[in-house]
């Protein structure tokens, strides 16, 4: 990928993130449709949720995972892959943190995070969910084919990108992948409801999530 091609896609979901910042700043919290849930410290909610298209992930044990079954809890989504060096597995880490301040959560209420591996060319389903779950073994862990996983991608406002290292031509497996490196948040109707920025703390994501999550029942 020319590096200008992935200087534009960056760009976009920079733009795309800056554009939900300012929209929020601009309506309030008494405008933002939010109003039944608290006041959040990290999570910045949407003015109003987005429904998503249709997707289909398939997860590390071989089913399928669809917008349906993220109904019901408020989930938080990151993309990133395995052989990622740095930002994924810290953030997966910061996550595993946040989720043990729900542990404590009944499994019909407690909040989800989702692993998505942009990189199904080494990423199966099982190595994924392997690499997930030991940060932590309730991480719901995914990927799909490219098109697949650009469709939810856009579908977030996120972007990811093929990045070929300095021997690729000689070595096709020589390569990185660039992607955003933002948390979205997704409602109980499975919406995209909200987005966490980086830099991420651990207590402020898990004490936000547990006040969504206990707003739900009142």
């Amino acid at each position: 990928m020319p590096k200008r091609t992935l200087g534009v896609a960056l760009l976009i979901a920079i733009a795309a993130v800056l554009g939900v910042l300012a929209a929020n700043k601009l309506l309030g919290p008494s405008r933002t449709g939010h109003t039944q849930w608290p006041a959040t410290q990290t999570v910045t909610l949407l003015p109003t949720p987005r429904p998503l298209p249709e997707f289909s992930l398939r997860q590390s044990d071989g089913t399928q995972l669809t917008q349906g079954e993220l109904r019901g809890h408020w989930t938080l989504v990151f993309l990133g892959f395995t052989y990622c060096p740095d930002v994924c597995p810290t953030t997966l880490a910061q996550l595993a943190q946040a989720q043990k301040q729900w542990a404590g959560l009944s499994d019909t209420l407690r909040p989800r995070v989702l692993f998505v591996s942009i990189d199904p060319e080494r990423d199966t389903p099982a190595k994924v969910g392997e690499y997930a779950h030991a940060f932590h073994p309730d991480t719901l862990a995914a990927t799909a084919d490219i098109p697949a996983l650009e469709q939810f991608a856009k579908s977030l406002s996120l972007v990811f990108v093929k990045a070929p290292g300095e021997h690729f031509k000689e070595n096709p497996q020589d390569y990185s992948m660039d992607h955003s490196a933002q948390i979205v948040v997704l409602d109980p109707q499975g919406r995209m409801a909200g987005i966490i920025q980086p830099p991420f703390q651990p207590e402020l994501i898990g004490s936000d999530l547990l006040k969504l999550t206990q707003a739900m029942t009142k």
